[in-house]
């Protein structure tokens, strides 16, 4: 039972961080009603500029702060000069807008910082914790709990920033309808500035503890796949969902991994969530939180 609850536990502190990911692409779909293809490299962009500046011999917290600044740079840039000009056409557009932008910041961040692998050490050891260790049996990695507690906080802070404010409603406004938005006075280009600085920021933070973990290579591009069965579950425009939908896939891909892959094979953690997101596709494609759309015909 210990083990069973061991390999839970790690489960659900990875499913924070997967919340995380999928963070950022809520963010931006809320806002202008279009998957964020260009996640993901926004994601491994941070990440390589942070390494970057502190192989410049930057200390932590002037690196940490500049590339906040960077990300926030780069957010309202792609406001100013990929959004905007689209404003009011179609949805394809603005996705296809998205993918030439992944590709355009995977190269720049390589072009500037290099493609070699680099190492990220935040100063929290992969260790369990020994006091947790000694009273329970159960193995808690102190990097597994400090990074979910910071993906915690930063979610709820969030939620409640874009659930509870004036922001946040103007934020739902803009991503029913464009032009009723426009007509009642919201100022679109403000609100997708402010959402895509925070999409920046909401990346810096993945970029950083998915890179402690892995490495920092072109392959934190492919966190963000993590975020599809995420947000199958708990709904594209839902920031709760994307809370509940990553603790529901960190656990379920770790259970399955010990508990049934030894059954076939082994190696399932890799595919079993999106498995497990089409089956629940199938029964309620919106996902638990999202809204479910009615049309007229």
């Amino acid at each position: 039972m210990s083990f069973f609850f061991e390999v839970l536990i790690a489960g659900l502190l990875s499913g924070v961080m997967y919340s995380l990911v999928a963070l950022g692409f809520v963010l931006i779909y809320k806002a202008s009603g279009v998957f964020n293809f260009a996640q993901g490299s926004l994601v491994f962009f941070a990440a390589l500029t942070f390494v970057g500046l502190m192989e410049h011999h930057l200390s932590f917290g002037v690196a940490l702060v500049v590339t906040l600044l960077v990300m926030i740079a780069v957010g309202l840039a792609i406001e100013r000069f990929v959004l905007r000009p689209l404003v009011n056409q179609p949805q394809i557009s603005l996705f296809m807008a998205t993918i030439g932008l992944s590709f355009f910041i995977e190269g720049l961040a390589q072009l500037v910082w290099g493609a070699s692998v680099r190492g990220l050490d935040l100063g929290i050891q992969d260790e369990p914790i020994n006091w947790v260790s000694d009273r329970t049996g159960i193995n808690i990695s102190k990097f597994d709990l400090m990074a979910a507690g910071i993906a915690a906080v930063l979610v709820v802070a969030l939620a409640l920033f874009f659930n509870r404010t004036r922001i946040g409603r103007a934020l739902r406004a803009v991503a029913d309808d464009h032009q009723a938005a426009l007509a009642v006075g919201i100022p679109l280009q403000q609100i997708w500035a402010i959402v895509w600085a925070v999409a920046g920021f909401v990346a810096l933070v993945t970029g950083l503890l998915w890179g402690a973990r892995n490495g920092v290579q072109f392959a934190l591009t492919f966190v963000a796949l993590k975020a599809l069965p995420v947000l199958i579950l708990g709904g594209f425009d839902s920031i709760p969902g994307a809370i509940v939908g990553g603790l529901i896939i960190g656990a379920t891909e770790k259970l399955a991994e010990v508990f049934v892959g030894p059954y076939v094979g082994g190696g399932i953690e890799g595919w079993f969530p999106y498995v497990f997101a089409l089956m629940f596709l199938l029964v309620r494609p919106e996902g638990l939180f999202g809204e479910k759309i009615i049309r007229r015909i």
